[in-house]
């Protein structure tokens, strides 16, 4: 009797579950994943009472939130990150290490590729791109092959990383910003022409005022993130994402809040207003999804590509420890250390970047000097350095007497052609002080929490409202997604699902 009373009981939670849980068969007409450039987690709220009811609170009110989403692998950069979301796994196995890196002792930008055109513009140093130097495949692309090409994937940015990588190698469009000719383009990876839509699309942006005033400055501005949501919106419209027989995907990147962070940091009525205009920018996006796709057929995220360290004077003035680490200077030193100890004339390090020193290893052949050794006279110079925790060899990360958070994160960001040979851990609040950040503004890329801990938000189809304070990382939105739809997980993937997603 108990236990038929305990049936009947459970039944309608169980009803409840089963309905909530996608079946197979079951899809929802639009994937939408968007990405924050630069978005701290704890900005969801320091925001929150001034957000709008119509954006960042619909997804927070109406949908579900890990609360606790790392980044697990090191440095957290941008073209990493969006790659990293969409892939489900690191820079080990996907190839982007970094918004520039070296493959094979060439230096090369993320997405780099000589072999295309340019599309929509005469610039071909922004314009000649694909994701051809990405390794492995995106949620976008299993889903390509899940529906034999049939399902739309497209991907909008700001910043052509933000656009392409997402987007994935099979995907039906990217487009992005070229600052000099204020239009939206692509290349001949994916098209000869730009479309109808597009166009028009490029003739209503000559006209924006803000752009025609400040150019290519206009990443400072919160205005560009309404240039991406209107671009956003006429492709959602134009290609009429979400109306076909498949599931199709829309990869939205907004960048000038990592454009803002850099030159004005975390605090402050420009980092406010930026957030500000996000919010009703995504609110225009929901509103437009509504009105294309319907309410509860269509599945979102939102998550970001890495956070961003409070200004090191900031700190200070505070009483907090934090500051410069003048990375330029420490690589000077480097040369300097190896010079005296071997009679070399010609520089042997070919670059410091994000936290990485990348050894030339032809220069180092030529002068019949030893490797292994020029890397160990490196390593304990860094050492010795103020503000350095560790310095790490890659290749011997596993052998060394390191943190496992600083040992795994630094294999999971370790490519043997394409990261480098030495990691330096600075101490927290001390960060590299290169061109992309002011005297007032910030950066990151390395494993603290005010870079590695990022929001993640799910709304819409099959969506519970809830949070989890469980430890989830950037690598499982994607298997995570791929379960929901019922597709395979991308090729590389690392990551888990998070079924509480899904789960009453």
């Amino acid at each position: 009797m108990r236990k038929t009373l305990l049936s009947i009981m459970l039944l309608p939670l169980l009803a409840t579950w089963v309905a909530a849980q996608p079946q197979f068969g079951e899809q929802p007409k639009l994937v939408v994943g968007i990405v924050v450039d630069q978005m701290r987690w704890d900005y969801l709220s320091r925001y929150y009472d001034k957000f709008t009811d119509d954006g960042f609170r619909r997804l927070i009110d109406g949908g579900y939130s890990c609360d606790n989403c790392l980044i697990n692998y090191v440095p957290t950069v941008t073209a990493i990150g969006h790659t990293s979301v969409y892939t489900g796994t690191t820079p080990a196995f996907h190839g982007i290490c970094g918004n520039n890196f070296y493959i094979d002792g060439r230096k090369t930008y993320c997405t780099t590729d000589t072999t295309v055109d340019v599309v929509g513009t005469d610039n071909r140093e922004k314009g000649a791109m694909s994701p051809r130097n990405m390794l492995s495949t995106t949620i976008g692309d299993q889903l390509r092959l899940h529906t034999d090409f049939t399902s739309k994937v497209i991907g909008v940015s700001y910043k052509d990383r933000g656009a392409i990588l997402p987007a994935g190698h099979s995907a039906t469009a990217a487009y992005w910003l070229d600052l000099k000719n204020r239009q939206f383009i692509t290349s001949t990876y994916y098209m000869k022409e730009l479309p109808t839509w597009a166009v028009e699309q490029n003739k209503l942006l000559k006209k924006n005022e803000v752009f025609k005033r400040v150019g290519k400055d206009i990443g400072l501005y919160p205005e560009c993130g309404a240039i991406t949501t209107d671009m956003a919106i006429a492709a959602l419209k134009g290609e009429q994402l979400g109306r076909g027989q498949q599931t199709d995907m829309l990869c939205v990147s907004y960048s000038q809040t990592d454009v803002i962070g850099h030159k004005w940091a975390t605090r402050g009525e420009h980092t406010d207003g930026a957030y500000l205009q996000l919010d009703r920018d995504l609110a225009r996006l929901l509103s437009a999804l509504d009105e294309q796709v319907g309410k509860g057929n269509y599945l979102l995220f939102l998550t970001a590509d890495h956070g961003g360290a409070h200004n090191f004077q900031y700190m200070q003035d505070h009483g907090m420890p934090a500051g410069k680490w003048p990375d330029p200077d420490m690589r000077k030193g480097v040369e300097q250390a190896i010079s005296k100890r071997f009679g070399n004339t010609r520089p042997v390090v070919a670059a410091e970047m994000d936290y990485r020193y990348f050894l030339d290893r032809k220069a180092i052949a030529e002068q019949q000097l030893d490797y292994e050794q020029v890397k160990a006279v490196a390593i304990e110079h860094l050492r010795q350095q103020p503000h350095v925790c560790f310095v790490v060899d890659f290749e011997r990360a596993a052998q060394q007497s390191l943190p496992a958070i600083i040992r795994d994160r630094a294999l999971m960001g370790y490519h043997y052609r394409r990261s480098g040979d030495i990691l330096v851990v600075t101490e927290p609040g001390y960060y590299t002080f290169g061109h992309y950040s002011s005297p007032v503004g910030t950066t990151h890329g390395e494993w603290n929490p005010y870079d590695a801990h990022i929001p993640l938000l799910f709304y819409g189809w099959k969506v519970n409202h809830g949070a989890t304070s469980r430890e989830v990382h950037i690598t499982d939105i994607a298997p995570t997604v791929c379960q929901m739809l019922h597709i395979q997980q991308p090729n590389a993937c690392v990551g888990e699902a998070i079924v509480e997603v899904t789960k009453d």
